[in-house]
């Protein structure tokens, strides 16, 4: 042990610890006990008993390998409170045992990666369903709560946990191995992977709902996760969604003031980009087209790519942006993919064309529930001086809106219409 301390601080540092360790301690609790649900109850008793300990016996040399070996100690002790009723779980609970870490594989940073590449592609297994996987992949791998998991899905939570639910018992009824796929099986599984590291990206982005706008923890997790494979497997597609998310992130000081109110791109001071994240995007922009497998996230990188280029709002290329957003319609054709391109049509050719294009979009029953189609629509309005349309248009918006920097906004629109 190392030496103790003030138990404020050792409670702040335990807090600290599972905010940013938590998931990597638990994707190796799953590997070493086999089981989703046994890991997570190790987990929480493992900093549990470090929230007791710790200010007493002192601090760990190793906090993240002592966590680890005390939650599959608390693995063991449960299921052997189990075992009278059922001899499999004290065959379980030998194997357990039996294969006892080492002290050097707790450590290992290479080892602890791939525990977490190895959970991503068992919640993304083929034998699951695709909104399975990708939903117990945010809420296993990515700690989201179901709540969350259910907000970037626009579903409810209790239809969110019955999926993960099922999730679970399927890769547990079906012995799906905890590994990483040979890399002549990675690419099929590749696509549902990348979904979950985009939509985990973009809760922390742009959060769901909340005081926040924006969730630092979940968009640095996100890229973690996207540079981890892009070294397994430096595909165009995970370049593009790499260099995506960089090109997002460089923004994230300037998208918001002071007061966490949100700042629209137009309106952003631009010298606070990053431009350090925006030289490496670009890069992997160049990378990915370079191989000729353009997908739909090499394409919205690319987009992203031309607003970093523009020194100024008005100087962006907006005819490109539009070229790209034609070619990502047919690519990866979704309602909110033509949104984006209404409001690019609105930046070249006029608010009164970008109208129109979002009125069809809603009028044929697509986005009605999607509160950024209605802001769009408020927006074209306002600009077009239609008051009483906009007006409308931002209280819809408003009344669907739950983020609350969002709110604030579309509030503070609707007071500057009167």
């Amino acid at each position: 042990m190392g030496s103790s301390a003030d138990e404020h601080d050792i409670e702040q540092l335990i807090a600290a610890i599972y905010q940013r360790e938590s998931r990597r301690i638990f994707a190796t609790l799953v590997r070493l006990v086999g089981d989703f649900d046994l890991a997570e109850d190790a987990l929480h008793e493992a900093f549990a008993l470090a929230v007791k300990q710790w200010p007493t016996d002192g601090i760990p040399d190793n906090p993240r390998a002592w966590l680890v070996s005390t939650g599959r100690f608390k693995a063991i002790d449960t299921i052997r409170r189990r075992t009278r009723f059922d001899a499999n779980l004290e065959r379980l609970a030998r194997r357990i045992e039996e294969d006892s870490p080492s002290d050097a594989s707790l450590l290992d940073q290479k080892q602890l990666q791939d525990d977490q590449l190895r959970l991503i592609f068992t919640c993304c297994h083929p034998a699951l369903a695709p909104d399975a996987q990708v939903a117990l992949t945010l809420r296993e791998v990515c700690g989201l709560k179901t709540e969350e998991v259910a907000a970037a899905f626009l579903t409810k939570p209790s239809t969110m946990a019955q999926r993960i639910v099922r999730g679970k018992a399927k890769i547990r009824e079906a012995n799906i191995p905890f590994e990483v796929p040979s890399l002549e099986e990675l690419p099929p599984r590749l696509d549902s992977v990348l979904s979950v590291v985009y939509l985990v990206f973009n809760e922390g982005y742009s959060a769901s709902s909340g005081e926040s706008a924006t969730r630092t923890d979940l968009s640095a997790e996100a890229i973690r996760l996207g540079r981890l494979l892009s070294e397994l497997l430096p595909d165009a597609e995970v370049l593009g969604l790499l260099a995506l998310m960089l090109l997002h992130e460089s923004r994230r000081t300037a998208r918001t003031d002071a007061a966490g109110d949100l700042v629209l791109l137009e309106d952003q001071d631009r010298r606070l980009w990053d431009q350090q994240l925006i030289a490496e995007g670009r890069g992997l922009v160049a990378r990915a087209m370079a191989t000729g497998r353009i997908g739909m996230y090499t394409l919205q990188a690319s987009i992203s790519a031309v607003h970093a280029a523009a020194a100024i709002f008005a100087a962006t290329d907006w005819p490109l942006i539009v070229s790209y957003y034609d070619i990502l319609q047919q690519a990866a054709p979704s309602p909110v993919v033509r949104l984006n391109r209404a409001v690019a049509i609105a930046m070249r050719d006029g608010p009164e064309v970008g109208l129109a294009e979002v009125d069809e979009i809603l009028s044929a029953g697509q986005l009605v529930d999607y509160h950024l189609a209605h802001a769009a629509r408020a927006d074209l309005c306002r600009r077009l001086e239609r008051i009483d349309e906009a007006r409308e248009s931002y209280r819809a918006a408003l009344e669907l809106a739950s983020q609350e920097p969002e709110r604030r906004f579309l509030e503070k629109r609707l007071e500057e219409l009167g």
